[in-house]
């Protein structure tokens, strides 16, 4: 599914449906945890399609979402107004080869650096969150909306991952 970035703002936003973003952040380490449990490596590497991510592929491109989004924050944080670049998700999976990642390994890197991103946003200023990046395709985007958007992406991945493992209730419309 190609999508303008006006586009993807508007599905990634819709999954939020009211949710505390920061309470999003917060939880989806352990309810990705509980999805793994038992799970072994060949069904995580097991792709639902051609073309579509294994939840492997979901793990990796979280671990890297999250260095991302992560250091985003933080610089708008220390420069507002600051252009943000965006970056080719499809190009990291590509050259990181994805696929051949550690689940574990990229799982622990997402919830460390998550756990991190949690602990700043709570203990920043209401001034803080009105901060600012020049998104490179997507506009202006303040802290709050940032964090909104990466909790918007983590029901759609979670969604995903649980339909890989035949846990979930929905897949979420994308292409990855």
């Amino acid at each position: 599914m190609n999508e303008t970035p006006q586009e993807y703002t508007q599905r990634i936003l819709g999954y939020l449906r009211g949710s505390d973003p920061v309470k999003v952040l917060a939880s989806t380490p352990v309810k990705i945890a509980k999805l793994l449990k038992g799970v072994t490596r060949q069904r995580l590497a097991k792709r639902p399609e051609p073309g579509k991510w294994s939840a492997v592929e979901i793990l990796a491109h979280l671990a890297d979402s999250e260095t991302v989004v992560g250091y985003r924050i933080r610089l708008v944080l220390g420069f507002n107004g600051v252009t943000v670049q965006a970056f080719d998700q499809d190009a990291w999976a590509r050259y990181s080869n994805y696929a051949k990642h550690d689940p574990r390994l990229s799982f622990d890197a997402f919830r460390s650096q998550r756990e991190r991103t949690v602990r700043l946003l709570k203990g920043l200023s209401p001034e803080l969150w009105e901060n600012y990046g020049m998104h490179t395709e997507r506009g202006k985007e303040t802290v709050r909306r940032i964090v909104e958007m990466l909790a918007g992406h983590d029901f759609n991945h979670l969604a995903q991952i649980e339909a890989i493992l035949g846990k979930g209730k929905r897949v979420p419309k994308s292409k990855k």
